[in-house]
């Protein structure tokens, strides 16, 4: 096993497990988010599906506690990675996905209901974690 020293001094990136039982419910039986949430609580790519939809359709706190929800699933699962707080969570591991679109689904609803501090807090999070992740995002 080879393993890569951060020259910067900075933490290694995070990279969360796959749950290839929930992928392969959104993906080949087309299950609905709904659905994967609850036979799979803690996978944040399903609470940031249903955190879209419900924006996308105009039910903004829906959104809101959607998302919120997925953002501390995911939060939970990158601290069981290893993750001290900061540090990357790239945006290209698909498993990582999940939380970090709970977290853009978590500032954009907040603006909407104008919690700018948590508006404002999410997106640098967001930022910090993943560059590629903001720029795709923040749109």
């Amino acid at each position: 096993m080879t393993t890569h020293k951060n020259l910067l001094g900075g933490p290694d990136p995070t990279h969360l497990p796959e749950n290839t039982e929930a992928y392969r419910l959104l993906g080949e039986e087309s299950a609905p988010p709904a659905e994967v949430v609850a036979k799979h609580p803690t996978f944040s790519l399903a609470w940031a599906m249903l955190a879209d939809d419900a924006f996308e359709a105009g039910r903004v706190v829906e959104s809101y506690a959607y998302a919120r929800t997925g953002y501390h699933r995911g939060l939970d699962a990158l601290r069981r990675a290893g993750w001290k707080g900061h540090g990357p969570i790239p945006w290209s591991h698909r498993a990582n996905r999940g939380f970090l679109r709970c977290l853009a689904a978590l500032a954009r609803a907040a603006e909407s209901i104008g919690e700018k501090d948590e508006t404002e807090r999410c997106w640098q999070f967001l930022q910090d974690s993943s560059a590629e992740a903001y720029a795709e995002l923040r749109r």
